[in-house]
C-alpha cells in the first residue's frame, strides 16, 4: 500500500503491535524522531519515552525503555527491552 509504513513493536515478552501506519514518533537515545513513508534507511538506539504510531485504527502509544529502531524500505522495526501499552 503506497504511503504507509509497515510497523512492528517487539519486546522480549511479546509482539505488541504489527501493522500499517502513516507515521511513527519514537524516543531516540538523543531526542525524539519522526518517521514518515519514504524515510531514509536508519538504525538508532531508543531512549525512554512514549512511542506513538498513527495507524489506520487510530493512535497507538507504548511506553518503551531501551532497545533499537530500524527503518528500511518503509518497514519500521522497534525492538525494545521493556514496553507497555499506554491507554
Amino acid at each position: 500500500m503506497a504511503g504507509t509504513l509497515q510497523v512492528s513493536v517487539i519486546s522480549p515478552e511479546q509482539v505488541l503491535f504489527e501493522g500499517p501506519a502513516s507515521a511513527v514518533t519514537a524516543p531516540g537515545f538523543d531526542g525524539e524522531m519522526g518517521i514518515l513513508p519514504m524515510h531514509a534507511p536508519l538504525m538508532t538506539l531508543l531512549g525512554n519515552g512514549t512511542l506513538r504510531i498513527e495507524s489506520t485504527g487510530g493512535m497507538k502509544q507504548f511506553r518503551v525503555s531501551g532497545g533499537f529502531l530500524q527503518v528500511v524500505d518503509d518497514t519500521v522495526r522497534v525492538v525494545t527491552e521493556e514496553a507497555s501499552a499506554v491507554a
